[in-house]
């Protein structure tokens, strides 16, 4: 048995996907560089990411699959789920394998591969639309807002377009609390940040609150407001847990104000 060890970053695997057909092998795996291997692999090849490689790859999908589907891939790499890596790696090698004019493998979901990749990509979609709706933000001294997600995927670059559209007039940062980065808006650029210590954070991690001495003046009476409206239009008599957590997992709730 073959298997290819990368270092798990896309690059990473569309390097693999090179060395495959430049030295004519069909790995049965990908694993992570220092995750342990099965105890019936007989042949381990390390794959050196290389940018130019990866961008041939990239290139030469583009040209192959349609705008949703090389979509689609990116996304699905965004879930960071270590059992994407072999299907989506035998779906690249399946899209170059195939002979030009015939019709694309993307909608065939007979293919065990391209269903697990759809699959999963739909699965990081979803988190995106919620992390829409569950976003919360609080207002400092500054005027800059602040939210703080903890989404199961990386899916916090495919909202940064959203929210500088929706919210252009107004500085804003959002922060992934699970992979200690974010991006931050000052009306004009986008940047990503991260913060070196956890100590010169301006916010919780656990509960994504901004510090009392940071906060708006008026803040803390908003966010009042807003739990005192969200208790008022409940109707007990239509009451639901089981469909409120079908639509809000509780996962969602501690950065939730109306929640708190």
């Amino acid at each position: 048995m073959l298997v290819y060890t990368f270092d798990r970053t896309l690059d990473g695997l569309l390097s693999a996907v090179f060395d495959a057909f430049s030295l004519r092998q069909q790995p049965e795996m990908l694993v992570g560089k220092g995750e342990p291997l099965l105890l019936f692999c007989e042949e381990v090849h390390e794959v050196v990411t290389s940018d130019d490689r990866a961008g041939r790859v990239w290139a030469g999908l583009e040209k192959r699959l349609s705008r949703q589907a090389v979509k689609l891939l990116m996304v699905s790499y965004l879930s960071e789920l270590p059992e994407l890596d072999t299907p989506l790696f035998h779906y690249i090698c399946k899209v170059f394998r195939q002979p030009e004019g015939r019709t694309s493998i993307e909608r065939n979901l007979s293919d065990p591969d391209v269903l697990a990749v759809t699959n999963i990509g739909r699965k990081v979609i979803y988190e995106q639309h919620r992390m829409l709706q569950f976003l919360r933000f609080q207002k400092a001294k500054d005027g800059t807002y602040l939210g703080v997600v903890s989404p199961d995927h990386d899916v916090l670059p495919l909202t940064v377009a959203h929210f500088r559209d929706r919210f252009g007039d107004q500085p804003w940062l959002i922060y992934d609390a699970k992979r200690r980065y974010g991006f931050y808006y000052d009306q004009q650029e986008v940047t990503r940040i991260t913060f070196l210590q956890e100590d010169s954070l301006p916010f919780d991690l656990d509960s994504g609150k901004l510090r009392d001495d940071l906060l708006s003046e008026n803040e803390k009476v908003f966010q009042e407001l807003w739990r005192t409206y969200f208790k008022a239009i409940c109707i007990r008599e239509r009451m639901n847990p089981r469909k409120q957590l079908k639509d809000m997992p509780r996962r969602y709730w501690k950065y939730m104000t109306e929640k708190q």
